[in-house]
């Protein structure tokens, strides 16, 4: 099939470049000519592990094509997807789907015959009904169908997400032209027994809101459950342990940690939160999760604080990871944006080291260092941060770390380290949810 996706983000990057490594004709369109110009250069626009050898192989083979010209890139398309960002919206926390109506649009002027067009991008309940009165207002000459087809990706795993999902949900009025498009561009995944599942629109487009705000509600359950832990004297590894058994709850997404950031968790409940207020059906769970979390993130700049014995003034901290978790380079509502400032605010100096996130974090961490190592960020400092568990923190040389140090502290919001190991290498150790 050709297909041909609007938007090279993380969603329409990695989509597409799945979807030509299935075997399909893949056309995706950026109105950003330097960024179509880097990726046939071979430069990705973002940091997942995998994605340039697959981009790279599948354009080698003529399957993926790029393009900055939006009616050359849908022509003869059997499936157009839309898949640009929706940020929330300044001033009222909504959606903002502008790029999604303009994307519509365009795709809709440049048709020359019926079309399926698909929205991938995260958007809420009833904007495909919008693009598809767009579409009927510009070519009420054209059979149009609009679907939505919400992504399931987590940043740092999309390639194998996106090859293995667990379900892939297609959201239609009941069209048999758009299923059967839609099943056909999905085909390739039945050898992987991938549960395709046709659902009205509408639904479809909760389906993902509801989907992240439950995995949200997970992580603040937990982070609450931690500052419980900590006030009794429990363990929260334990608690986290012994309700995951439990097959009606799943041990995924309970980790106690700083609180959830990144593209999707922060706004999708927040949309959806506005999403209920609008039709007068609040969602007060998700609402105090969103609150819970925002305030979460600072107060483990309180807690950092804390643990340097209550004044930060003239004293270096040193974060290892930036970013909102690893295998991205995604700084998006990263919990160590609010640490940071938290820190700042009380007077210390603050270095960093990340694997990848240095060169996007940077600009939005004015005041911070970033340095060259683990070891590097340690040295000199009166407290050293474990804000995002990359692979490469899991294993370091605490006796060597410890002894680089003014003060040998160790903060770990990811529960890394045993506080027994972590102890013996010299540190004094403050973690979340349990005994320090």
């Amino acid at each position: 099939m050709r297909i041909t996706m609007i938007g090279t983000g993380y969603v329409g990057l990695v989509s597409g470049a799945c979807f030509a490594d299935f075997g399909h004709d893949v056309v995706c369109v950026d109105k950003d000519a330097g960024k179509i110009a880097a990726i046939e250069a071979g430069t990705m626009p973002i940091y997942e592990p995998g994605l340039d050898q697959l981009v790279g192989t599948n354009a080698a083979a003529g399957r993926l094509t790029f393009t900055t010209d939006l009616p050359a890139g849908a022509k003869g398309a059997d499936a157009i997807f839309i898949a640009v960002g929706t940020p929330s919206r300044r001033g009222d926390g909504h959606a903002d789907l502008s790029y999604v109506y303009a994307a519509a649009k365009e795709i809709v002027e440049a048709l020359d015959g019926p079309a399926v067009i698909v929205t991938k991008s995260t958007v809420p309940v009833g904007t495909g009904d919008e693009v598809e009165r767009i579409a009927r207002e510009l070519r009420p000459d054209l059979d149009i169908q609009v679907v939505s087809n919400p992504e399931f990706l987590r940043e740092g795993a999309a390639i194998g997400d996106f090859k293995r999902p667990d379900r892939v949900v297609v959201g239609t009025t009941g069209d048999d032209r758009a299923i059967a498009v839609m099943s056909q561009v999905y085909r390739p995944l039945n050898l992987n027994q991938a549960p395709l599942m046709f659902t009205g629109r509408r639904t479809a487009e909760l389906i993902k809101y509801a989907a992240n705000a439950f995995l949200a509600t997970k992580i603040t359950f937990i982070n609450e459950m931690a500052d419980l832990c900590e006030a009794v004297g429990a363990e929260v590894q334990d608690v986290s342990r012994g309700i995951g058994l439990d097959k009606r709850i799943g041990a995924k997404f309970l980790h106690a940690g700083p609180g959830y950031g990144g593209s999707c968790f922060p706004k999708d409940t927040l949309a959806l939160v506005k999403t209920g207020q609008d039709y007068d059906a609040p969602i007060r769970i998700v609402e105090t999760v969103v609150q819970v979390n925002d305030l979460r993130k600072r107060a483990m700049g309180r807690k950092i604080v804390k643990a340097l014995g209550g004044e930060a003034r003239g004293k270096t901290v040193a974060l290892l990871g930036v970013t909102f978790k690893p295998n991205t380079d995604d700084m998006r509502d990263a919990p160590s944006l609010a640490i940071v400032q938290a820190l700042e605010d009380a007077g210390a100096k603050v270095v960093a080291y990340d694997p990848e996130g240095m060169e996007v974090a940077a600009p939005m961490m004015p005041g911070v260092t970033m340095t060259g190592s683990a070891y590097e960020a340690a040295a000199g400092a009166d407290a050293l941060v474990l804000v995002t568990e990359w692979d490469a923190f899991r294993a370091l040389d605490l006796k060597r770390l410890a002894g680089s140090m003014t003060a040998p502290v160790l903060v770990d919001l990811r529960n890394i380290y045993p506080v027994a190991e972590a102890e013996a290498a010299g540190f004094t150790v403050t973690r979340v949810g349990g005994k320090s």
